[in-house]
């Protein structure tokens, strides 16, 4: 199912999308109990997707992002594969909806998209075996780990270039019943396709992801694993159109504006 996170007037619930209508749901999917299901209820009633507002789909206390983790990337750039993930964080103040605006900061030279396939937790996660991995996954959604470039580069570490506000567009929805181990990834700027990729491409599959990342620090229920982004990243503009998709669960559509210039 699709799990979404929606707004209408003073009313925000969680809800499972279904085709164009919306499911009302009661509780969280990311509630304390014996799964990430187990509090989740729906209420009976329903309401057009077009008349609602998402929001970011899971509450997350931490986004941790992987660097290098497609091999056509690392190919691209010649550089050696990596022994083990490479990780950093991206705040949650950085996060933003479907729909939502990604602001240039004043003065930014360049700002590059990257789409992303995501991983979202449903339970506590602390220690996990690859093999148990699904058990403490919720679903996946789609990702933009949006950048400044010039940034990146500058800098020694990776914060500054990672975390603006609006740095992290995330959504539309988290998809349950999708398995992330061949799933189409595609990035199009104002309708022109500018990334293709296929998760079966990533150094670091998902289940060893999951693992590994919870050998470090415990995963709570709405963090976010992103997993990396494949070869054709690029800038992004004022007035441009960012889209994300990903086989299977949807696409994430935000807008590019200045700081004077927001929608």
């Amino acid at each position: 199912m699709k799990i979404v996170h929606f707004q209408k007037g003073e009313f925000a619930s969680y809800g499972v999308l279904e085709g164009d209508a919306i499911r009302v749901y009661d509780g969280s999917p990311y509630a304390a109990g014996d799964g990430p299901h187990s509090h989740f209820k729906p209420v009976g009633s329903s309401m057009s997707l077009n008349s609602v507002k998402l929001l970011p789909p899971c509450p997350a206390s931490k986004l941790v992002c992987l660097g290098l983790n497609y091999r056509p990337h690392a190919a691209e750039l010649k550089i050696k594969l990596p022994e083990l993930p490479l990780l950093f964080l991206k705040p949650p103040s950085a996060i933003i909806g479907p729909d939502d605006s990604i602001i240039l900061p004043p003065g930014s030279l360049r700002i590059d998209y990257e789409g992303e396939l995501a991983v979202v937790i449903g339970k506590r996660a602390r220690n996990v075996p690859e093999a148990d991995f699904a058990g403490y996954v919720l679903g996946y959604t789609c990702f933009n780990d949006v950048t400044d470039r010039v940034a990146q580069t500058k800098d020694v570490q990776w914060t500054r270039s990672k975390s603006y506000d609006t740095f992290a567009p995330i959504g539309p929805c988290v998809e349950t019943a999708v398995s992330p181990s061949s799933l189409k990834i595609e990035t199009s700027v104002n309708g022109e396709i500018k990334q293709t990729g296929n998760t079966s491409e990533l150094i670091f599959a998902v289940p060893r992801l999951v693992s590994y990342i919870s050998q470090v620090m415990t995963l709570m229920p709405g963090d976010v694993i992103a997993t990396g982004t494949p070869v054709g990243v690029g800038p992004l503009n004022e007035g441009d159109i960012v889209e994300i998709s990903i086989e299977g669960i949807g696409t994430l559509k935000n807008y590019v504006a200045s700081m004077n210039n927001r929608r």
